[in-house]
């Protein structure tokens, strides 16, 4: 019994460190962009959920890069009430005193449209992190694949995946992300596109 409880916690770490690895291949260039993307929120402040994300989102920026860094809330009230960017922003200020470069995509109620909506605020970015969970957080650097995959070789890996946090749920979270990701393609193209020109967005 201990034994089989203990493999499964085991296949929980495994599965959600190889999604939070995968289609992530650039950790070059100063300008990072570190996208944080919001979960259902209908309360007036951050959930949990999105007070972990937030705190992964913070710490995924590089060392000694935070002059170069902004970080993107992205996501809006998919839930009721307020956007779920602006409830995450509040919390990174007030609550952890964050002080960097914050921008807000409070439009998005869907994962798709997270990216859609943000790709105008990565442009000048020369690495590009998205967290969340693992499988979610995934699913999301294969949509900027799709869109735009000039911008997809700067993804580079976030810290929102560490041994030992959220243990006892990753299971869960792995059934479910392996729902979640079904008959989505993880393999690279076998030839980037042509990167589009920069824009002046930010």
């Amino acid at each position: 019994m201990l034994v089989g409880g203990a493999a499964v916690l085991a296949w929980g770490e495994w599965v959600n460190w190889r999604w939070s690895r995968a289609l992530a291949p650039n950790n070059g260039g100063a300008a990072e962009a570190v996208v944080v993307l919001g979960h259902r929120n209908p309360q007036a402040t951050a959930n949990f959920v999105n007070r972990w994300r937030v705190r992964a989102g913070i710490r995924s920026i590089a060392a000694g890069s935070a002059r170069e860094t902004w970080v993107i809330f992205s996501g809006g009230a998919a839930g009721g009430g307020a956007a779920e960017a602006r409830l995450m922003a509040d919390y990174a200020r007030s609550v952890l005193g964050f002080d960097g470069v914050v921008l807000l995509e409070d439009r998005s109620v869907t994962t798709w449209e997270n990216i859609t909506n943000v790709i105008p605020l990565l442009e000048d970015a020369d690495r590009i992190k998205i967290v969340s969970q693992p499988a979610h957080a995934l699913k999301a650097r294969a949509y900027l694949r799709r869109q735009r995959p000039d911008l997809a070789q700067r993804l580079a890996r976030a810290d929102d995946y560490r041994p030992g946090e959220w243990t006892a749920v990753k299971p869960l979270l792995a059934l479910y992300g392996l729902w979640t990701l079904r008959g989505l393609e993880l393999r690279a193209p076998p030839h980037p596109a042509p990167e589009r020109p920069f824009c002046s967005e930010l």
